[in-house]
């Protein structure tokens, strides 16, 4: 049954992909074609990114409400942005070279997540009050600090820091595709090669050493992992706080399996096509009178909100 539900949505994805590609041609279609390849690459691989990230970082963290993004993630991508900016001016930000940037940022998240993981591995780390107190605690810090570095800048510069923000999926940053796009691959390749190892650190820290897991050393590879898709999926479209929630939620509710083997695939696949298809409908039905990511991001504070005061996963 696992694989029939992974064929089905592979077939979703696909068929998701074709609409936007297809539907509604205006204008040159060699223009078209490779317009839209390039931003349906950069939308399947946002999707794939945030929900195979979400997945990981639920494991590792023991429950199925956190995610990288309510755990301050985002709030620190932000604060990379207005550090930038406040350092180097909305002229020399821009000047910056995007490849360079985003490694930058990359390499920061990953120490970032190396620094969390003894937040997650110490005592009371099954504890959800506990967990979510720490992120709002780091979300709160760096969106306060990000907020008083705005306040003494120029208004220019304030309007640079705006635009990158916030999440838009009309537009991708084409430039830094391909490197986002290695990075992201070879983090999901290491996601996949830990698939069944991450089966038995879902049963618990004192469970998986007795099973032989060098518990600390994986879930501190996980986390690595969590951070390289975070920062690919952010440096492509922006921020998305609860978008990674709904993904995860989806997977656990479709596959019915604890197996990460099945739930690492449906992730990736069930974030594209909501991307995908979501997008396809904005643009081509609603003439982009909406904007996709609020609506994600509603729709996800609203789960999560059900999620916490149920008390239990979906």
């Amino acid at each position: 049954m696992p694989r029939r539900r992974l064929a089905l949505l592979a077939a979703l994805t696909l068929l998701a992909a074709l609409a936007f590609m297809l539907v509604a041609p205006q204008g040159n279609w060699s223009f078209l074609l490779g317009f839209r390849g390039e931003r349906l690459a950069a939308l399947a691989l946002v999707g794939a990114s945030v929900g195979v990230a979400t997945v990981l970082f639920q494991t590792v963290a023991g429950n199925r409400i956190l995610t990288p993004s309510i755990m301050g993630f985002d709030a620190l991508y932000g604060l990379f942005q207005t550090g930038l900016v406040f350092l180097l001016g909305g002229v020399g930000y821009a000047a910056l070279d995007a490849r360079l940037k985003f490694l930058i940022e990359t390499a920061a998240m990953v120490a970032a997540a190396v620094m969390l993981l003894t937040l997650l591995l110490g005592r009371g780390r099954t504890d959800l009050h506990r967990m979510l107190l720490v992120g709002v605690i780091l979300g709160t810090f760096f969106r306060s600090l990000a907020g008083m570095l705005q306040r003494l800048m120029d208004p220019n510069e304030f309007a640079v820091v705006q635009g990158a923000s916030f999440a838009t999926f009309s537009r991708v940053r084409g430039e830094l595709l391909m490197v986002a796009a290695l990075l992201a691959l070879v983090a999901l390749w290491l996601a996949w090669r830990q698939r069944h190892a991450l089966d038995v650190v879902a049963l618990g820290r004192s469970v998986s050493i007795g099973l032989g897991i060098d518990h600390d050393r994986l879930c501190q590879l996980a986390l690595v992992v969590v951070a390289v898709l975070v920062s690919a999926s952010t440096a492509l479209v922006g921020p998305v706080a609860f978008f990674g929630l709904i993904v995860a939620s989806l997977a656990h509710v479709v596959m019915r399996t604890p197996r990460h083997a099945h739930l690492l695939p449906a992730a990736a696949m069930i974030g594209a096509t909501i991307l995908i298809a979501g997008q396809t409908v904005f643009e081509r039905a609603l003439g982009l009178q909406a904007t996709l990511s609020v609506v994600i991001e509603f729709a996800g504070g609203l789960l999560f909100l059900f999620l916490l005061l149920r008390g239990r996963p979906a």
